[in-house]
């Protein structure tokens, strides 16, 4: 008897379809479809993202190896290269920002009282980009350099649970500092960023906004001391200073005091000094603070470690931006997966066990547990109780 659903099914079924029919029909991603829908395009490219497929081709082969199964995966259209091409040329890439921000809000929600390495209260963002390297010949509009392309993933990312909370993909000549304009800013919040985001107006406009920023400082900056703290220099911390800015561009974009507090890194055998417009936390926190924004570069090296978003199957914008959402869409449903079953294995793990797991009919907490077969496995809904 053919009993039970695949890996692939069960994992389906924490994705929320309604919420992407709404996306979908919000930029009418059917409109004119016939056979291969949106939904079957995303459940393509997500099986593309989990089992590290290289390209349309490869996609197309695995899958029609199990046509059999496909249709109660969920795809409904008959999978080919190039219809596959042809959806990621021309069906919005929206469809599928809006559908992985519909999942980053259900991720933020599990993962609301996960720590960070930091006892606060307010919420911490860490803001950062990385850059994808591109053929400039094959991607002509990913400006970067004179005879080289590439796209920036620009991202705001919640420390709890390591979830990216807000995500902006522009090419490469797009400045980092010029992703604080297009974040709505959340007041009591506390933003950290390196010095590519030393911004002095746009920090005035976080301060405004009654939300924090911790920053470094760059070797050349013009101040006046108007007061020093006492510190305890065994913690690392060298000083605590409030200061006022000096040359008149950066003084005109930011009036106010600022808090600088320099700090010796043991480990590194570094000088590192921060800016902070946050007058309350001890300056060792404010240190503290700062490391945690690695969590974000993590994160980066994880999704180009594990997804495939360093290769793309299409070459317009259209297609890589909505293979890199899709990408995200899935780190975020194997995080929701993780915590929804309580599971202790790491995300890497799990994203390794389903790469080979997900034909098989397996209980998929079985599968991404230790848990022996017949132990809470439930009984199949479909299965028939001879004995009443």
């Amino acid at each position: 008897m053919n009993l039970g659903k695949t890996i692939f099914t069960q994992l389906v079924e924490f994705l929320p379809i309604y919420e992407f029919r709404q996306c979908m029909e919000r930029y009418n991603g059917n409109y004119k479809v016939k056979s291969f829908s949106c939904w079957d395009q995303y459940l393509c490219m997500a099986f593309a993202q989990l089992t590290y497929r290289e390209s349309l081709r490869d996609i197309e082969a695995c899958l029609r190896s199990a046509q059999q199964k496909l249709y109660h995966m969920g795809i409904r259209g008959k999978v080919s290269r190039n219809t596959l091409a042809h959806a990621n040329e021309v069906r919005d890439w929206r469809i599928y920002a809006d559908f992985a921000k519909v999942l980053i809000g259900i991720a933020r929600e599990l993962y609301l009282n996960d720590p960070f390495g930091v006892e606060l209260e307010q919420t911490v963002y860490a803001l950062d980009a990385t850059m994808i390297d591109l053929c400039l010949s094959l991607f002509p509009w990913a400006k970067f350099r004179k005879q080289k392309g590439a796209v920036k993933i620009h991202t705001l990312m919640d420390l709890r649970g390591s979830i990216p909370t807000f995500i902006r993909i522009t090419h490469g000549l797009i400045h980092d500092v010029n992703f604080l304009d297009a974040i709505v800013l959340e007041a009591g919040a506390i933003y950290i960023m390196d010095r590519a985001y030393l911004d002095f107006a746009r920090l005035y406009r976080i301060h405004q906004s009654l939300a924090f920023f911790v920053t470094r400082a760059k070797g050349n900056l013009d101040f006046k001391r108007l007061y020093s703290h006492p510190v305890d220099k065994s913690t690392g911390v060298q000083s605590d200073q409030t200061i006022v800015l000096k040359s008149f561009y950066p003084r005109k974009g930011y009036p106010e005091k600022l808090r600088r507090i320099r700090y010796w890194d043991a480990k590194k055998k570094k000088r590192l000094v921060f800016l902070t417009n946050n007058f309350i936390l001890p300056a060792l926190i404010i240190a503290q603070l700062y490391r945690c924004r690695w969590h974000v570069e993590l994160f980066f090296k994880w999704i180009k470690q594990h997804l495939r978003i360093k290769a793309f199957f299409g070459t317009s914008e259209n297609a890589v931006k909505t293979q890199i959402w899709i990408a995200i869409s899935v780190y975020v449903l194997v995080a929701i997966v993780k915590k929804r079953l309580k599971l202790e294995k790491s995300l890497y793990t799990i994203l390794q066990i389903l790469s080979v797991t997900l034909f098989e009919k397996t209980p998929i907490f079985q599968a991404l547990s230790d848990t022996e077969p017949g132990e809470n496995m439930g009984v199949s809904p479909n299965q028939l109780n001879l004995f009443n």
